[in-house]
């Protein structure tokens, strides 16, 4: 298996929280950066956040800075992000990414199946 799995989706009240996680084989999550997007209907497929391998280095996107956490457990090849004050707008498919040529850009070699997350007003 070398396309990441997502899990932890699921529908919220605006507000609310949920926490996405993500694993992928060994052979992939080992010295990778990981990487989360988002795809609402109708939209383009966009950057969330991406932890190096150390976790020293995370940039997240200004619509949800302040309001997402991603982590990384490399004892468990697993990658978190944490939602917190969902909005309506937070309403996508997320999906983890590994061997993206650029951490904003969905340009990744590995892709997982997504996630859904609905968040009701």
């Amino acid at each position: 298996q070398v396309q990441p799995v997502e899990s932890g989706g699921g529908l919220v009240q605006a507000g609310g929280s949920l926490r996405l996680s993500c694993v992928a084989s060994g052979r992939t999550f080992s010295g990778s950066r990981m990487n989360w997007f988002r795809q609402a209907p109708g939209k383009e497929r966009e950057f969330i956040a991406a932890i190096s391998w150390s976790g020293g280095t995370i940039n997240y996107a200004d619509s949800v800075k302040g309001r997402f956490t991603i982590s990384r457990d490399n004892a468990k090849n697993t990658v978190y992000l944490q939602m917190n004050s969902l909005k309506p707008e937070d309403t996508a498919a997320y999906y983890c990414a590994v061997y993206c040529s650029d951490y904003k850009r969905p340009s990744c070699d590995y892709w997982g199946q997504g996630t859904q997350v609905t968040v009701s007003s």
